[in-house]
């Protein structure tokens, strides 16, 4: 029986039920369909596009090395895939499951085009360590508290991860298609210092992490200044490594990974959220902070996207995200709970702007992670807690190795006043070359007065809300 195997977000060999179904069904015809409702739509992304790109590229060559290869199509899903599947003959079409608003309409549209056809459409876990349905409170509820849902996560038990398979019996086809330029696209030049792509180079990310940096992740994860981090998530976004093999290899150490997997555990959460409660891509979840009077101030939006608000840690952060696609969680936290509380901007402008440019840009965990911040979220960061980003630098980034890496402009100013370059003198900023409102922007809001600005609009909408109610 020939069935296809429709990659999405799982360009991966290893641990990838759907594929070793597919296979025990008889001959296998891979596919890839780029949508345009997807690359060009809502969360269009160079940076993203790129990686993608590069990333099946490597699927192909995995593929051909097994004999099979990888078929491409550009349309509309509920269109190329019952046409391929037509094409091959295919009795079934296996994929991973999807989650999010767009993939699960996608996913029912292209179900009820192949049933059309007499098609079966097998949908299988593969993208998250455990699945919505399968997280439940004690009265079979889904769970909107991290830490219940942590409990109830950490205490089912894991399936065994699957070997990549040594041979692919495929299904032929005399057109594979090809894989289409960026520019081809309707895209624009993505950052040069994307992270190698691919199943192999993810592989290799998380072999280097599980050698040792995973066992002082605890300890090193918030620091700007130090490579703390795993560096796995945008190969968790495109499904280039498989969470339940990290978090099973993780558990199995000789030291305490309860942090890191906690942090996989974040990223189910948000999934889980997000499959739950789908309106949360278009409003708060806490509807009591629906009616926050958010400003209108397009020039303090641009210069917080340019990394020229006068803050350091703020401005390192976007300017990293600018130049790499990629930004330090700890920096993001910090980046967004300025837009949203300092300077009181709608965090969804600050959500958009992040899914342009970054490479691990998920819909569930930016959402997720933006809500937090923006403190409208389930499980969110209390209003009141607001991040200092001076405070946050001087703890996260000592010596400011991170922020001299990515403000240039700072570089000979003295450790004293890096974190604060506001409060340097006038002939210290001349001899540093750096001179406040020539050099580098003076702060464009005082953080105390927009703290309180902050909390007594959030008290307000919280009373207005209970009132309501």
């Amino acid at each position: 029986m020939t069935s296809v195997l429709w990659f999405r977000r799982d360009l991966r060999l290893h641990d990838h039920p759907a594929l070793a179904a597919a296979i025990e069904a008889g001959p296998v015809a891979p596919l890839f369909v780029l949508d345009p409702a997807l690359v060009r739509g809502r969360w269009a992304s160079a940076n993203r596009t790129a990686f993608l790109l590069a990333s099946l590229r490597e699927l192909d060559a995995a593929l051909r090395a097994r004999g099979a290869r990888l078929h491409v199509r550009i349309g509309r899903p509920a269109d190329e895939v019952p046409r391929f599947a037509r094409d091959v003959g295919a009795s079934a079409v296996f994929v991973s499951r999807d989650y999010s608003p767009y993939a699960r309409r996608r996913d029912a549209a292209v179900a009820r085009a192949l049933t059309a056809c007499g098609i079966a459409f097998h949908a299988r876990r593969g993208t998250l360590v455990h699945e919505p349905e399968d997280v439940r409170g004690a009265a079979g509820q889904p769970l909107t508290v991290f830490t219940p849902f942590y409990r109830a996560w950490s205490a089912l038990p894991l399936r065994a991860p699957l070997p990549a398979p040594a041979a692919i019996p495929a299904a032929a086809h005399p057109d594979p298609g090809a894989l289409p330029a960026l520019e081809a696209l309707g895209l624009p030049r993505p950052v040069d210092a994307l992270l190698p792509a691919g199943e192999s180079a993810a592989r290799a990310r998380l072999e280097r992490f599980l050698a040792a940096p995973v066992c002082a992740y605890a300890e090193t994860r918030d620091r700007l200044d130090l490579a703390g981090t795993s560096r796995l998530s945008q190969d968790l976004r495109f499904g280039l490594l498989s969470p339940l093999e990290i978090v099973t290899r993780a558990r199995a150490l000789p030291c305490d990974t309860a942090k890191f997997v906690a942090e996989v555990a974040w990223r189910e959460f948000y999934h889980h959220i997000l499959w739950h409660h789908p309106r949360v891509l278009r409003e708060p979840f806490q509807q009591a902070y629906a009616a926050i009077p958010w400003r209108d101030d397009p020039a303090a939006f641009d210069a917080w996207a340019a990394g020229r608000t006068g803050y350091p840690l703020v401005d390192a952060a976007m300017r990293e995200l600018a130049a790499t696609g990629y930004m330090h969680n700890r920096a993001r936290m910090v980046a967004a709970s300025f837009l949203a509380k300092d300077l009181l901007l709608d965090w969804r402008l600050g959500e958009t702007h992040f899914m342009r440019h970054l490479v691990d840009g998920d819909v569930a965990n930016n959402d997720g992670g933006w809500q937090w911040a923006a403190s409208v979220g389930t499980d969110a960061q209390p209003y009141f807690r607001i991040f200092n980003p001076v405070l946050q630098a001087k703890k996260f980034d000592p010596e400011g190795v991170y922020l001299r890496r990515w403000l240039p402009e700072l570089c000979r100013v003295p450790d004293r006043y890096l974190h604060e370059p506001w409060t340097m003198p006038l002939q210290v900023q001349q001899a540093a070359g750096c001179v406040i409102g020539r050099d580098y922007p003076a702060p464009i809001v005082d953080h105390a007065a927009a703290r309180d600005r902050a909390v007594h609009l959030f008290e307000q909408a919280r009373k207005a809300a209970t009132t309501a109610g």
